[in-house]
């Protein structure tokens, strides 16, 4: 599967990536400089829908602490959207449940953040 990323802006204030394909060490770093990017421009509400994610290996999850760090640090935050049992499960027994808010759809993440606006 081809790895793929797109920033959906709509439901302010969180921009929302929608990830697809694998997050390994060939493709984190195009994630992670997106999710630099936003965060930098000021987006710190974000949320990274993995949805179309397959596979997601311990650099993918590096980019994903590292920048919930950064979005924390300017006063917002970091969610999921992700109902992959294999992905769930890596979550699970890296203990990072306990880090991000994991929802199973996006509107869910939307309506747990507090100030958002439904989309």
């Amino acid at each position: 599967m081809k790895f793929g990323l797109a920033v959906d802006e709509s439901r302010s204030p969180f921009a929302v990536v929608a990830v697809t394909g694998e997050i390994d060490v060939a493709t984190a770093p195009s994630l992670q400089a997106k999710l630099v990017e936003l965060v930098t421009a000021g987006k710190v509400d974000l949320i990274v829908d993995l949805q179309g994610v397959d596979f997601l290996d311990s650099t993918g999850l590096g980019v994903l602490v590292s920048t919930v760090k950064r979005a924390r640090s300017g006063g917002g935050d970091l969610s999921l959207v992700c109902t992959h049992p294999n992905l769930l499960k890596v979550f699970e027994i890296t203990g990072l449940t306990k880090v991000f808010a994991i929802n199973e759809t996006l509107d869910a993440a939307v309506a747990e953040r507090p100030g958002s606006i439904p989309g």
